[in-house]
C-alpha cells in the first residue's frame, strides 16, 4: 500500500459550507484529496467561527498559524507536507515564501475560488457606468498580484473554463499551470419531491459579505421587484444570506413582499419552497453556487449573463437570462406562472448538473495531474521561468517585510 501523503491547506478562513459557496468548495476539495490518499491538515490565521464546520468529523487536523511569524516556519518544517494548497491568492502571498523556503519539494497548489481581479474589474466598470472589457484587467493592481501568485504556484485550480481562457490569452499563462476543476457532485436528482403546485413565490440567496450578492439585492429592491409586484401584487420575495448587516435588514418590507430573513438553516429547504430563484448579478466571477443549488433542488432560475457564465450558454439556461431589469422581471413573472415551461426547465437543470459537474469525470484526472507534477517537479518548474523569477523577487521582498513586521510586533 502506498504511504499516506500529507497535504497542508492554508485557508483564508475556517470553512463554512452553510454560509458560502467558497466553504462548500473547500469541503469538496478536502474530500477529493482524501480520496487520493492524503492526510490533511487545515491551517489558518483567521479567528474561529461558530459557523465553521467541525473538521475533526471529516478526519482533518486543524492548526492555528500566525502571519508574519517564524513560528509558521517551525510548524511547516515539522509537518513536511508533500503538497500545500493555498486558499486564494492572498494566502499564497502571506505564506508562500515560507513554504518554498522550508519545504522546497512540496507541490504548491493555488485554489483561486474565482478570479478576484475579474470580479473587481467588472465591479469597477459597473460603478463607472462603463462596458467591461478584458483590457481593463491590465489596469487592476489586484490582477498583477493574482497573476503573480498563479505563476509562483505549480498548479492553479480554476473553477471556470472561461477564466482559463482569459488567463491564457490575456496574460499568457501557460495552460500547464492551470487545471479546470468545477463543482464536484456525486448525486444527481431526476425529480423533485416538491411539485409546482406546492411551491410559491420567489427566493434569492447569497452571503451578504460578498459584494456581488449585496449589489444584486439592491437591484432587486430598486428596480426588478417593483416591476414583478406590479403584475403579481401578492407575490413575496424571500431573501436569505449569511452575515446580513443593518443596512441589509433595513430593506425588509412586508408590505412590498420584500422579506429579509438572514442566514438559511437549510438552503435546500428554502430554495425548494420557491417556484423561481432570482440572481440578478451585475458583476462577479467564477461559478455561482446558488445557481447550481437551484438546479439541484429543482428550482428554475432567472439570472444575468454574469450569473450563467461558465455553467451554460444563455439559450440552454434552465430558466431565463437577462441583463436588463424590465426583461428580467418579465421572464421571472412568466416562469412563476407557466407550469409546463417550469417543469421543462427543472428537468433541463438536472441534466445540466450531471453533464457539467459529475465528480467521477474530474476526480482521477486531477489526482493524477498532481501526482505527475510531484514526480516531475523540477522539470515542471524549469518550464516556468516567469514563476521562478517572480518567486525569487517575491521571496526577497516579502521575506524582509515580514521579518520587519515580526520584529516590530515584539516591541
Amino acid at each position: 500500500m502506498d504511504q499516506m501523503k500529507k497535504l497542508l491547506i492554508i485557508g483564508k478562513v475556517w470553512p463554512e459550507p452553510n454560509s458560502s459557496a467558497a466553504g462548500s468548495r473547500m469541503m469538496e476539495l478536502i474530500g477529493l484529496f482524501q480520496k487520493g490518499g492524503y492526510e490533511i491538515t487545515f491551517a489558518t490565521s483567521a479567528s474561529d467561527s461558530s459557523y465553521a464546520v467541525d473538521l475533526a468529523e471529516y478526519g482533518v487536523s486543524r492548526a492555528d498559524v500566525k502571519m508574519n511569524s517564524s513560528t509558521f516556519n517551525d510548524f511547516v518544517t515539522e509537518l513536511q507536507p508533500d503538497a500545500v494548497m493555498f486558499d486564494r491568492f492572498m494566502t499564497e502571498e502571506q505564506f508562500g515564501w515560507r513554504v518554498a523556503e522550508e519545504c522546497p519539494d512540496a507541490v504548491r497548489i493555488l485554489d483561486t475560488e474565482d478570479l478576484h481581479c475579474l470580479r473587481t474589474a467588472r465591479e469597477n466598470a459597473w460603478k463607472k457606468g462603463q462596458k467591461f472589457t478584458y483590457e481593463m484587467l491590465l489596469h487592476e493592481e489586484i490582477a498583477k498580484r493574482e497573476v503573480a501568485s498563479i505563476y509562483r504556484c505549480d498548479l492553479s485550480l480554476m473553477i471556470s473554463e472561461i477564466e482559463i481562457e482569459l488567463l491564457n490569452k490575456q496574460f499568457g499563462i501557460p495552460v500547464d499551470l492551470l487545471h479546470y476543476l468545477p463543482f464536484l457532485m456525486e448525486e444527481f436528482p431526476e425529480s423533485s419531491p416538491v411539485s409546482f403546485e406546492e411551491r410559491s413565490d420567489f427566493v434569492s440567496i447569497g452571503n451578504f459579505l460578498h459584494e456581488p450578492n449585496w449589489n444584486a439585492v439592491l437591484w432587486l429592491k430598486e428596480e426588478i421587484w417593483p416591476l414583478i409586484r406590479k403584475d403579481l401584487p401578492n407575490a413575496k420575495l424571500n431573501i436569505y444570506g449569511a452575515y446580513p448587516s443593518q443596512k441589509v435588514h433595513q430593506l425588509h418590507n412586508p408590505t412590498e413582499g420584500f422579506l429579509i430573513h438572514g442566514r438559511a438553516e437549510s438552503a435546500e429547504e428554502v430554495i425548494s419552497k420557491a417556484r423561481v430563484l432570482l440572481a440578478p448579478l451585475r458583476f462577479g466571477a467564477g461559478l455561482k453556487g446558488k445557481l447550481a443549488d437551484a438546479m439541484r433542488f429543482g428550482t428554475p432560475s432567472v439570472t444575468t449573463s454574469i450569473g450563467a457564465e461558465g455553467i451554460a450558454e444563455t439559450n440552454d439556461w434552465p430558466g431565463a437570462v437577462s441583463d436588463e431589469a424590465v426583461e428580467f422581471a418579465k421572464r421571472s413573472i412568466e416562469l412563476c406562472q407557466a407550469k409546463d415551461e417550469w417543469k421543462k426547465f427543472q428537468k433541463s437543470g438536472f441534466e445540466l448538473l450531471k453533464q457539467n459537474f459529475d465528480k467521477a469525470k474530474f476526480a482521477d484526472n486531477f489526482l493524477n495531474r498532481v501526482a505527475d507534477i510531484r514526480e516531475n517537479l523540477q522539470n515542471h518548474r524549469k518550464k516556468n521561468f516567469t514563476g521562478q523569477m517572480l518567486m525569487h523577487h517575491y521571496q526577497q521582498g516579502t521575506k524582509y517585510m515580514s521579518k520587519w513586521i515580526e520584529e516590530k510586533n515584539k516591541h
